[in-house]
């Protein structure tokens, strides 16, 4: 009978600290999309190593075009890394080569480092382009659909170069109207 009283006590306990303590604060996503709903989840891996966990996030309305990607990285890296891996997943995608590595000297200038369990969370809005957060923090706008649909592809795109994490954002659903992909 103690031990289950203690058990029950510790369960407690635990559910609380989770719920209060460890709870991300997603407001900032919910505040541009009115509210947030989750749509797929997965995990980068690279040869082994666990890189980072992301979330895609649909806004509420149905027919809104606005949506997030949240990632959650499980390693340190520069932010000049960073961009610089993105302009090269972008020229894999067909981006030329010129508007790339402009986007990615942009990426580096606004992106900072990152340390293991930080988040770069980025959300598209057709009227405002992309809005950069690190940390729940805004820290960098870059207008326009062709950048958008550029970095987000990198995730979204049916020719990125991670299928089964495209897959394991999308689930069930389709990709954003950005990517004018037919659904």
């Amino acid at each position: 009978m103690r031990l289950s009283k203690i058990l029950l006590t510790l369960s407690a306990s635990i559910s609380f600290l989770v719920s209060n303590g460890f709870a991300r604060d997603l407001t900032y996503i919910d505040s541009v999309l009115n509210p947030a709903q989750l749509q797929g989840t997965g995990r980068l891996n690279w040869w082994g190593l666990h890189i980072y966990d992301v979330s895609f996030y649909r806004a509420g309305i149905p027919t809104s075009p606005d949506f997030a990607l949240d990632i959650r990285y499980q390693k340190s890296f520069s932010g000049v890394s960073i961009a610089n891996r993105s302009a090269d997943e972008m020229k894999k995608m067909g981006v030329p080569d010129s508007q790339a590595a402009l986007w990615g000297k942009e990426l580096a200038t606004i992106l900072p480092n990152v340390e293991s369990g930080q988040t770069l969370t980025a959300i598209y809005t057709p009227k405002q382009g992309t809005i950069f957060y690190h940390d729940g923090k805004r820290i960098a706008q870059i207008p326009g659909a062709e950048f958008s649909k550029a970095f987000f592809g990198i995730w979204l795109d049916p020719k990125t170069s991670a299928p089964k994490l495209r897959s394991e954002l999308l689930g069930q659903g389709c990709p954003p109207p950005l990517l004018n992909e037919a659904c």
